[in-house]
């Protein structure tokens, strides 16, 4: 009798030190721990371990399927648009739970410069003819940029908050499976990089660009920090033109446009350079 009141006490104890740990993760009520800081040795930790596990992962399920069908290609697209939309949903579930309303909807509308892979890599799992096309290139041309800067250069969220809080994990997965679709989509061979394809790409980071501007005038917010650097390299540009509400978001729309082009052209170079080496020899 005694041995199971101690068993069910033990179970007990368990049950709502787990409960806690949940809590805490969650950050439900706040955290009780102190963030270890950006930079940290738990921050470099974490975040290399989740993008050496994304690099090997891509190249060995793209290097499995490089030689394969498109749609088999493809389904290992699929899965990384459903992982991140569903960490991203669930993260901010979370949020409003913890906030006790739907305020948090307003400040984490998938409308950051790292949010666009959460459209883009749907757009490329899911659509078809030259829009897919594009998609694919907009992934490969951004994703991996994505993934270091999201997670080595996320400062303010490891400065704020744990490592090992919904915060920082959702937002390291979520930019791990950018790189990892990046990663992916070039090792599978998915690509084209047609020339025709060059305005579409630019669009869709237009038109990103173009909704979050509505955005951050509709809700007084910061997205794509077309408002103010708010912290980032952009106060750089923030403080040249003075903070023109014109100036500086063409500034930095334009930054964005020009690594399109940039990447465009640096790979039509490399090309033509391999192609001159095969003939010469």
């Amino acid at each position: 009798m005694l041995y199971y009141t101690g068993r069910s006490v033990a179970a007990n104890i368990f049950r709502i030190r787990e409960k806690q740990l949940i809590r805490e993760f969650l950050g439900i009520g706040g955290y009780v721990r102190e963030p270890e800081g950006y930079m940290s040795w738990q921050h470099l930790t974490f975040v290399t371990s989740l993008l050496v596990v994304m690099a090997v992962l891509a190249v060995i399920l793209g290097r499995k399927n490089r030689n394969r069908d498109e749609k088999t290609k493809n389904r290992v697209l699929i899965w990384s648009a459903v992982v991140i939309d569903s960490v991203e949903l669930f993260k901010i579930v979370i949020a409003c739970v913890k906030d006790g309303g739907l305020e948090p909807i307003r400040r984490l509308l998938p409308l950051f410069l790292c949010s666009i892979m959460l459209i883009a890599i749907p757009l490329a799992a899911f659509s078809k003819g030259r829009l897919r096309e594009a998609s694919l290139d907009f992934v490969l041309i951004f994703g991996l940029m994505s993934a270091v800067l999201g997670t080595y250069g996320a400062g303010q969220n490891y400065a704020c908050y744990p490592v090992l809080s919904i915060d920082n994990v959702a937002s390291g997965i979520t930019h791990s499976v950018s790189g990892f679709a990046c990663l992916y989509i070039a090792t599978a061979g998915m690509t084209s990089l047609k020339k025709e394809n060059i305005p579409i790409t630019f669009a869709i980071m237009g038109g990103f660009c173009a909704a979050a501007y509505v955005a951050n005038v509709t809700l007084d917010y910061n997205y794509m920090f077309l408002m103010r650097g708010d912290g980032t390299p952009y106060d750089l540009f923030y403080n040249l033109v003075n903070g023109s509400p014109v100036f500086y978001p063409l500034t930095v729309v334009g930054l964005f446009l020009i690594w399109i082009a940039v990447f465009y052209f640096a790979y039509y170079q490399i090309k033509r350079c391999r192609a001159a080496k095969r003939k010469a020899e």
